[in-house]
């Protein structure tokens, strides 16, 4: 019994001094942040309650699919070359180029019309080696009309040597009549390509633009895709 006590009191007094040594030593757990929970667990999702959900981007196309996307950028860009063309024909037409002194149309009837006002003009050279056309020499500005009905084949602040420039289709007598127009002031044409025009209709004024030394009109004609000299042919067939 003696030996049991004595046991017992060294068992306790060992336990006494064991016990706050291992607490001691046993490391504070401390608390776990949010990116140390995610690394600990790769599959988890850890959001921190301040997080807000970022607006997503899409751009301009409500398409979904890449053939979608590919139309409606193609739609677009349809969009932006007709805005384009219909502001380079609004810029072409100058509408603040004063034409209300001028005649609108030529005087004379008939099927042809002097391109020029009679006594306006001289002409300096007509067709001749690689010339094609009459220069009817004119002050600037002087009114050039259209020698026949017909459409307009080509309009433009330049076309080659010719500068600034209309060429019409015109069907005359039956014959197929071609006619073009150098020459004019920048800015100066009234007609477009594609539109319909009378005879005698008012189409530009005389400038020296293209090949050019001085203020001229040149006038080419071409019937059934032949050449003509186009003083005999006005002087043939103008009323």
């Amino acid at each position: 019994m003696r030996s049991i006590a004595i046991f017992g009191a060294v068992g306790a007094l060992v336990a006494a001094v064991a016990l706050p040594a291992y607490a001691a030593s046993k490391p504070a757990e401390t608390a776990a942040t949010v990116q140390q929970l995610a690394a600990v667990d790769a599959q988890s999702l850890v959001v921190a309650s301040d997080a807000t959900a970022a607006p997503l981007s899409r751009g301009t196309f409500s398409a979904t699919t890449p053939d979608e996307i590919e139309k409606k950028k193609a739609e677009e860009a349809a969009k932006a070359r007709a805005a384009a063309a219909a502001a380079s024909v609004a810029s072409a037409s100058n509408t603040s180029f004063d034409i209300g002194r001028y005649a609108l149309v030529s005087p004379g009837s008939g099927e042809v019309r002097y391109p020029l006002p009679q006594g306006s003009y001289n002409v300096s050279r007509t067709v001749g080696g690689a010339h094609q056309g009459a220069d009817m020499l004119a002050p600037a500005g002087t009114p050039i009309y259209a020698a026949a009905a017909g459409v307009v084949r080509a309009s433009a602040e330049s076309i080659g040597g010719y500068g600034v420039a209309v060429m019409l289709d015109s069907v005359v007598g039956g014959q197929r009549v071609q006619t073009t127009y150098g020459h004019m002031i920048y800015g100066s044409r009234q007609v477009q390509a594609g539109q319909t025009v009378a005879a005698g209709q008012l189409i530009g004024f005389v400038g020296s633009t293209g090949r050019s030394t001085a203020n001229h009109l040149h006038f080419e004609v071409w019937v059934n895709d032949g050449l003509m000299e186009p003083i005999a042919w006005l002087g043939a067939n103008a009323g």
